[in-house]
């Protein structure tokens, strides 16, 4: 029994890795071609990865915009528990966060820490980002593995700098939790005013933080 040929001749098996390349490397006109071609858009590569994983991973917009057009899924997740969904937000990669928001991307799915894609765009100051999954409805206070929540991520790995002060507002704003403690009973306040970011310290003590 032989493959079914999807694509220019080349067997489902065959073409599955020649789209996830296509897409990694931006190659429009291939990844239209394969699509019209009905190659299953969910297929996995060694890493677990889809087509739209490694057009999220290198930020390829219009490669994205396709993919999830032609009904990729936002969810799928590879062997690192990262989805384009997640990895999108973690990554501050925005146009493609949106795309995967509009398109069923799940709010409540974590990563391989436990964490929302919210507390990774918090930790490395994608301040619109934060705010995007903020308006999208994500859990402002989830806590991940390591006991933080998007909150105590801004404090604990942020540097204290604007983006992250805009970040620990946004939250704020959003009426996080702002005495929810790390495992050790530490909270986001006394956090902020151990690393000296007073600014970051003045906004929490405005919102009732101890």
């Amino acid at each position: 029994m032989t493959d079914s040929v999807a694509f220019g001749g080349v067997p489902v098996a065959q073409a599955n890795p020649l789209l996830i390349s296509a897409a990694e490397n931006d190659d429009i006109a291939g990844v239209r071609e394969m699509i019209a071609s009905d190659i299953p858009l969910d297929a996995r590569d060694s890493r677990g990865r889809t087509a739209l994983l490694a057009a999220t991973h290198a930020n390829r917009v219009e490669t994205a915009r396709l993919l999830i057009s032609a009904g990729a899924d936002v969810n799928a997740k590879d062997d690192i528990e990262d989805s384009p969904y997640l990895y999108a937000g973690a990554r501050g990669h925005l146009e493609i966060l949106q795309m995967t928001l509009s398109h069923g991307a799940d709010l409540a799915s974590v990563n391989r820490y436990g964490g929302t894609a919210l507390i990774p765009a918090a930790e490395r100051g994608h301040v619109e980002t934060v705010r995007t999954l903020i308006e999208a409805g994500t859990d402002i206070d989830h806590v991940n593995n390591l006991g933080w929540t998007a909150l105590l991520e801004a404090i604990i790995l942020g540097d204290g700098g604007p983006r992250y002060g805009e970040i620990v507002g946004l939250l704020v704003d959003a009426n996080a939790d702002v005495n929810l403690a790390d495992r050790e009973g530490i909270t986001p306040l006394q956090h902020a005013r151990q690393r000296g970011y007073a600014d970051i310290a003045s906004l929490l003590e405005q919102a009732g933080a101890k």
